[in-house]
């Protein structure tokens, strides 16, 4: 083989480097812009998880516009494709700079309607173009003679890795909305100037795509549906890993970054053309899914971040294996764009499973072990050396021993369950990692290495999962969230949301309407309800964003107009039903409930509405950040009295908020924090918890009057934020106000 000049292989270098530069640039944008559009949307749409359900729907949607323009493209000459695709980039050009179009929802609109509308008519035709850009550009990169060009699409997931961390690490921090649309629209720019630079490398006699196409066979429909299969559940599993952790083991907010991270980083090692990390992928792959799959239906939150991790492991080894086998099953580079196009189509297939069609079918997580097992029937299975060398191979065992050891499993997790080894829990954990470790003995013998991994799950508390779903209304799911409620015993029932606590209810006669939780009268809303009438007289009119499960009704008094917030419909429903929670039934059975994100429902009603408006809004630990910015107190302001009282729940297990508040403080209002902490006794007779709120004011002698109310030292000033930039409804960052960084 002859080299090339050395002048012929620095230009060779020069123009890979070109395209490889222009596939990152296009990655990182398309990464940057979904959570920074989402960030100029929150003001306007809320925060409702269904938003951005529906968001995350349109990014793959036209994420798999973007991949079928290219392949259509790729059936003209390729002067042609440079000419459209410049034409189309500079006709994207004229919606910069980026941001969201005119217009809000309409009071009775469905988000998932109006969020569609409203991101398409903001950002359709840019990100359209801009997702083009991978498969259209290792296309011209395979024309222009530069070799292979499927490694450079491990460079484009690490473009898209880079933006997604950049935006909560550096850009949301530092930059107001205004200037991140600026920087995205510079960024634009330096794109299309990359691309026209592309374009001129393409050589002016290239054969025809036609004549180019007939030169390798079509690949096989069965091939076809074979990549969507292998790239639908590692789509699939990224949000079901991401519902997951936040739902069953840590409901940490930023979280979502590490799957969708981990997602993106698998393609690099995948599409690596150095095999050695994806054939290890490949071969770790079917013992990852047994450990992910015994701890599915556990109760992890004792040993949460060792679990967060093993899950996150899984994923990782998951989607590089699945993703390397797909690459291994590429097709010559003439049907590249036909690959990618496929790809997409699996990315849209695994998002709709789990942003749409799991929540509506399912009343649990349950599309996570789905696709478990999925993933089990798809990956390459090479059985273990260890147990080759010691068991032979046990891929070729007969039929009858097949069938044996099939019905043993079977039975085996069956008598666990149904108790006939004994009550004891850890009889079940032990039977069940049993079944797990025959998994991974029988790995290379699909057939059994996936029946013991479901009587492994099964074991370790999934039958017990799935039964719960057919008790009626043990378990419900929405958009919003997956809600247990659940006796304590005889003594109380529960009612969680993932793994917060969001309500008990005492059963001792003589105690149901006694509030417990956060909402005990030393608590600080305690407090304030309790000093209400004083305060604003027997009419006082009082509004609360969160209703949970009714328990703050209990402190209404005749006369009183309540009023409450609730974004998620569901939660009224399980409030007032008197067979799992009686706290309005028993006290405020009339009691009126507004449907919808409480910033805009508030945003619609009359100035002065409310003497006390009280923020109890977290949905698990998540941060409602358009809650808690500048221009919502100044929504809560018109909302109260000029002498009104607003009260905000800032107890979080991740995040002090309080300097949040007392940024927010500064534009006028006096602020004091009650910080309550019950004893052990009261934990354990009186179900209280912890829990910090904040009061404020516009007036000071309300403030002062609640105090005099509440006995000495109930409440303190709330620490100075210096140094701390209030949020606003086009800067906020959660990542200074972290626990870890305290």
């Amino acid at each position: 083989m002859t080299d090339l000049p050395s002048h012929e292989g620095a230009s060779a270098g020069r123009n890979r480097l070109l395209f490889l530069a222009t596939i990152c640039t296009g990655s990182f944008l398309l990464f940057l812009v979904q959570p920074m559009i989402a960030r100029m949307a929150l003001p306007r749409l809320g925060g409702a998880p269904s938003v951005w359900n529906s968001a995350m729907l349109v990014y793959q949607s036209l994420l798999l516009g973007g991949y079928a323009y290219a392949h259509w493209l790729g059936r003209f000459a390729p002067r042609r494709q440079a000419m459209v695709h410049i034409a189309l980039f500079a006709a994207a050009a004229m919606m910069l700079p980026i941001g969201l179009a005119a217009g809000n929802p309409p009071a009775d609109g469905s988000p998932f309607l109006w969020v569609p509308m409203l991101l398409l008519g903001s950002i359709g035709p840019l990100f359209f173009v801009v997702s083009a850009q991978a498969p259209l550009m290792q296309r011209w990169f395979g024309l222009q003679g530069g070799g292979d060009p499927y490694a450079l699409y491990a460079a484009s997931n690490i473009g898209s890795f880079a933006g997604l961390l950049t935006y909560p690490i550096l850009v949301e921090p530092f930059l107001s909305v205004d200037a991140q649309s600026t920087l995205w629209s510079a960024g634009y720019v330096v794109l299309a100037a990359l691309v026209l630079g592309c374009a001129l490398m393409l050589p002016r006699g290239a054969a025809h795509p036609a004549e180019i196409l007939a030169r390798t066979p079509r690949p096989e429909m069965k091939r076809v549906l074979h990549w969507i299969a292998l790239a639908a559940v590692p789509s699939g599993l990224m949000l079901s890993t991401t519902l997951h952790l936040t739902t069953d083991i840590v409901a940490m907010p930023l979280i979502w970054v590490l799957p969708l991270g981990l997602y993106l980083l698998s393609f690099s090692i995948a599409f690596s053309e150095h095999r050695g990390l994806a054939d290890l992928a490949q071969r770790l792959a079917p013992i990852f899914i047994v450990l992910a799959g015994f701890l599915t239906f556990m109760d992890a939150t004792r040993f949460a971040f060792t679990a967060v991790g093993v899950i996150l492991a899984c994923l990782f080894a998951l989607s590089a294996a699945l993703h390397a086998r797909m690459y291994d099953l590429r097709p010559a580079p003439d049907h590249l764009t036909g690959f990618y196009l496929a790809m997409s189509v699996g990315g849209v297939v695994g998002g709709l499973f789990c942003a749409l069609i799991a929540p509506l079918v399912f009343d649990w997580g349950y599309e996570h072990p789905i696709l478990l097992i999925a993933a089990a029937l798809l990956i390459v299975q090479r059985p273990l050396d260890v147990v080759r060398a010691r068991l032979g191979d046990l891929s070729a065992l007969s039929a009858r021993k097949t069938r044996w050891l099939l019905a043993g499993a079977m039975l085996l997790s069956l008598a666990t369950v149904a108790g006939y080894l004994g009550e004891d829990r850890a009889i079940m954990m032990l039977v069940g990692a049993l079944l797990a470790l025959g998994a991974i003995i029988l790995v290379g013998n699909r057939l059994l290495y996936v029946a013991f991994l479901v009587a492994a799950m099964m074991t370790a508390n999934g039958l017990e999962t799935v039964a719960r779903s057919f008790r009626p209304g043990e378990m419900t799911r929405s958009y919003f969230g997956i809600y247990t409620v659940r006796p304590l015993g005889k003594k109380a029932m529960t009612l969680t949301h993932g793994t917060t606590l969001h309500g008990i209810q005492s059963r001792v006669p003589g105690r149901e309407t006694m509030p417990t939780t956060y909402y005990v009268e030393k608590s600080g809303i305690g407090l304030a309800l309790k000093a209400a009438p004083a305060l604003f007289g027997d009419q006082a009119r009082i509004g609360i964003v969160g209703l949970g499960a009714g328990t703050l009704a209990c402190y209404a008094k005749p006369g009183q107009d309540w009023r409450y917030y609730e974004i998620d419909p569901v939660v009224e429903h399980i409030a007032r039903n008197a067979k799992q929670f009686t706290f309005i039934s028993r006290c405020s059975p009339d009691l009126k409930v507004a449907i919808g994100d409480a910033r805009l429902v508030i945003a619609a009603e009359p100035a002065a509405s409310a003497d006390l408006l009280a923020i109890d809004a977290f949905s698990s630990d998540s941060i409602p950040m358009h809650l808690l910015t500048r221009e919502a107190f100044d929504a809560y302001g018109r909302h109260l009295t000029r002498g009104g009282l607003l009260m905000v729940h800032i107890s979080n297990r991740y995040f002090d908020l309080s300097p949040v508040l007392a940024a927010a403080a500064r534009n006028g209002w006096t602020a004091r924090i009650r910080t309550y902490s019950p004893s052990d006794a009261d934990k354990h007779e009186y179900y209280q918890t912890a829990s910090i709120w904040v009061a404020l004011s516009r007036d000071p002698a309300t403030i002062a009057r609640l105090e005099a109310s509440s006995g000495a030292k109930a409440w303190q000033k709330l620490p100075p934020a210096a140094g701390f930039r209030a949020w606003t409804d086009s800067y906020g960052s959660v990542l200074p106000l972290l626990k870890l960084f305290k």
